[in-house]
């Protein structure tokens, strides 16, 4: 195994052991604190079910996708240096990877927020939409700030080009900013939405996790495969605690994280187009909310789908919770094929 498959390896298993191993402290500690969801009534019926199962779970994986990406990027390094190999990666290029990381962690701590007003007042809302929505932009302009500085420092390449495959560079200027401003936001928010359903939003982001590993391996982004490989790993770790029936559930703590690290890897590997499509199960939910809306208002009281999100018009026509996490994680799979098939094409 080369210096990338043992770092890799390292990676996936740190993140899945130190994620698990959480579940067994903070399962019960939640318990205690009695930090448990509210299930509102215009959800599902049998939802109910799930009243008091704790929340804020999603601190596990962040925790250990945190320290295993710290360990292991660093590792690798090491390791190909012992096996003779010079690997090299630049000083924008790390800012990247821990700029983007950085970002993750501020949607996580938006999250935690909302997350911790609503258990503590025992609700289902927490923070406004307006409050969310100026933090949200506030953590991805600090993203842009830190990665536009490094570039400006080590005299890199424009960051506003946007590659598209088969077409050429799209040069976007200061509009870069504004347009992935808004799709990045949008994006955590439509992975907020997918967390609805037992194990779905981790199933969905640990096959992201995979693609984006293959996709940065092969264009050499060693380091960003890396982050994705303990995405991977934490997903996966978490998915012990969090498949139907749910012992914890993620929380806005751990989806907009989740959303906030998607949305990184996209950026920082300069892979655009591929993160749109992989992201397509996050937009889907958030767009079957838009249509249902409109739907309503102009058909005055019809509905589209049986209710929204998407997820839960499934569950409404009698799909099980795990036939919804299988359905759309073979969703993802295929989307992830298309997007590893447009860069091995495109290179």
């Amino acid at each position: 195994m080369n210096s990338y498959g043992i770092s890799a390896a390292i990676c996936t298993t740190l993140a899945f052991i130190i994620t698990t191993l959480l579940g067994k402290i903070m399962i019960p500690f939640l318990h205690n604190l009695k930090y448990g969801q509210t299930i509102l009534d215009e959800g599902p019926s049998w939802h109910k079910n799930k009243q008091g199962t704790p929340t804020m779970g999603g601190i596990m994986f962040i925790i250990g996708i945190i320290v295993s990406t710290v360990i292991c990027v660093p590792l690798y390094y090491k390791i190909a240096e012992l096996n003779g190999i010079q690997a090299y990666e630049t000083p924008l290029m790390i800012t990247k990877i821990f700029a983007g990381l950085a970002m993750a962690v501020g949607y996580g701590a938006i999250g935690f927020i909302d997350d911790y007003v609503k258990v503590s007042k025992k609700q289902n809302q927490g923070l406004t939409p307006k409050q969310k929505l100026i933090l949200q932009f506030g953590v991805v302009i600090c993203y842009f700030l830190a990665i536009n500085t490094a570039n400006k420092v080590n005299g890199g390449e424009s960051l506003t080009k946007v590659n598209i495959p088969f077409i050429g560079t799209l040069e976007l200027g200061f509009f870069y900013f504004i347009i992935f401003a808004i799709i990045v936001v949008g994006i955590v928010n439509a992975a907020n939405l997918t967390d609805g359903v037992d194990g779905l939003s981790a199933s969905v982001a640990f096959f992201i996790a995979i693609f984006y590993m293959v996709i940065t391996n092969l264009l050499g982004m060693f380091g960003l495969s890396l982050e994705a490989a303990a995405l991977a790993g934490g997903c996966l770790g978490f998915l012990i605690w969090n498949l139907h029936p749910a012992k914890v559930f993620m929380g806005d703590t751990g989806s907009l994280f989740l959303g906030g690290i998607v949305c990184a890897l996209g950026l920082s590997s300069g892979l655009h187009v591929p993160l749109i499509i992989l992201s397509f199960v996050y937009t889907s939910e958030m767009f079957s909310v838009i249509l249902q809306v409109l739907y309503f208002k102009f058909t005055h009281g019809k509905r589209l789908f049986k209710m929204s999100p998407i997820h839960h018009h499934f569950e409404m026509i009698g799909w099980s919770e795990n036939k919804i996490c299988t359905v759309f994680s073979l969703a993802t799979i295929f989307l992830g094929i298309i997007s590893v098939l447009i860069v091995t094409l495109s290179i």
